[in-house]
């Protein structure tokens, strides 16, 4: 994969920002978090490799976390971002940390990273796999169709919001078009399922939230990055589910402009690599 090819939206002014979203995502769900902190920040919201408008893997190509964590220290190298901060939800949370450990990061946020499961998140990613797999051999109107249906939203909505009743939850759905045989979703949700990040030290702030109303990667997960994550700052998001970005820009926001100010201030993110 070539972070050349990778899609981004670019916007504000000031020290840089990657943006990171999870899997079966792309950088639009930012959106609501990128105008509180344009001001203050340069904002660089990336499609991962397979998502949104970034081309993913040839079927050839290895894919899973550490080589999504490669494509994106190039990315960084290619838009010249000395220690950039790094934030991440989910997937991106993931590859945001590994790079932490690299020495790429002045700062990382992370809302529900992924790797810090325990053996019933596994199962439940590994029950996820298999049943996407499976969904692959199903034509795509008719996924669409049952997707539609009030029972799928409904799942779709506790799946993936804290409070599934709220207004801004109503017209979710499960996106089924990512459910083809070689897609970057049915790829990856194995290889989730088997990561495991290892405690080893980030020399910059961090800042790991879990919304407690995650049913995604069950807030249970904190305490395993707790203990493997030494110095970290931990944060529980009262009412927000696995996306907090939609639920509460306004809290994601504070949360990411508390840890970029305390790197900027102790002069992590001026440090070379």
């Amino acid at each position: 994969m070539d972070a050349r090819r990778i899609a981004y939206d670019r916007r504000g002014r000031g020290r840089p920002i990657v943006l990171l979203h999870g899997l079966g995502d792309r950088w639009r769900c930012w959106r609501p978090v990128m105008p509180r902190l344009a001001d203050d920040y340069e904002l660089i919201a990336v499609d991962l490799p397979g998502f949104g408008q970034s081309p993913g893997p040839e079927p050839e190509e290895p894919y899973d976390v550490h080589e999504l964590v490669r494509v994106i220290g190039d990315f960084c190298e290619l838009l010249d971002l000395e220690r950039p901060h790094l934030v991440g939800n989910s997937l991106g949370g993931s590859i945001a940390l590994e790079l932490g450990v690299q020495g790429v990061a002045g700062s990382v946020t992370v809302f529900s990273p992924a790797g810090f499961s325990g053996e019933a998140g596994r199962w439940g990613m590994r029950t996820l796999g298999v049943l996407a797999k499976l969904a692959t051999q199903v034509p795509l109107p008719v996924k669409e169709r049952l997707a539609d249906t009030p029972p799928a939203r409904a799942v779709a909505r506790i799946a993936l919001r804290g409070d599934p009743s709220s207004p801004k939850a109503k017209a979710l759905r499960f996106g089924v078009d990512k459910l083809e045989p070689g897609s970057a979703y049915v790829r990856m949700v194995p290889e989730i399922a088997e990561y495991d990040f290892v405690r080893r030290p980030i020399d910059c702030p961090v800042t790991v939230a879990w919304g407690d109303h995650d049913r995604t990667l069950p807030p249970s997960s904190a305490q395993n990055a707790y203990e493997r994550l030494p110095g970290a700052r931990m944060v529980s998001l009262l009412g927000a589910g696995h996306i907090p970005m939609v639920e509460d820009p306004v809290m994601v926001a504070e949360h990411i402009r508390w840890t970029c100010q305390v790197a900027d201030r102790e002069g992590f993110a001026e440090r070379v690599r």
